[in-house]
């Protein structure tokens, strides 16, 4: 699959943060239809003005839920956040589900994952970003992309201040994503 990506064969697709701009390879071999709804979803202008919600140093960070676009206090950290809107970070979603397309390739630094609930069927449109090696999510959660460009972006968001729940203190935003 190597080969194919340097032929420019995977389709590509940017994620304008507030700490930079990271820039992923689509697999839509192994995952087509998590591809085709992740990448409908940035059209649209879904993820635009969200946040990375969850951030776990040496595991993930986790964005692409639509209730994380309101909730930070004026500052833009926790000081004055509307709680009741937090604490409904990571329920959202497109109001459809994506099912599993479980894979051979590995959860490694820079994978691009879906999260989803107990129910293996249950993605939408919340997605996480791998920190490390994490052979535990292997074909049990979809991967569908990989960083190519901003592994410095990913490891300044990695390092953010979190807060019980590993939320992040400051936000980290999402400002866009765009298909290439």
């Amino acid at each position: 699959d190597r080969a194919s990506a340097a032929e420019g064969g995977y389709p590509k697709m940017t994620i304008k943060t507030t700490q930079g701009e990271m820039e992923f390879e689509m697999w839509d071999d192994v995952a087509p239809k998590h591809v085709k709804s992740f990448l409908t979803l940035a059209k649209q202008g879904f993820f635009d003005g969200g946040a990375f919600h969850r951030i776990i140093p040496g595991f993930v960070i986790q964005g692409g839920d639509p209730n994380a676009k309101v909730g930070y206090g004026p500052s833009g950290t926790l000081d004055g956040a509307d709680k009741a809107k937090v604490r409904k970070w990571g329920t959202g979603g497109p109001g459809y589900n994506v099912p599993a397309e479980f894979n051979e390739r590995i959860h490694e630094f820079g994978v691009l994952s879906m999260a989803r609930s107990n129910d293996p069927d249950s993605a939408g449109s919340q997605f996480f970003v791998c920190l490390g090696n994490l052979p535990s999510l292997d074909r049990k959660y979809t991967t569908f992309g990989k960083l190519t460009k901003g592994d410095d972006v990913l490891r300044k968001i990695a390092a953010a201040k979190t807060v019980t729940g590993d939320i992040p203190f400051e936000r980290q935003g999402i400002e866009r994503v765009d298909p290439l």
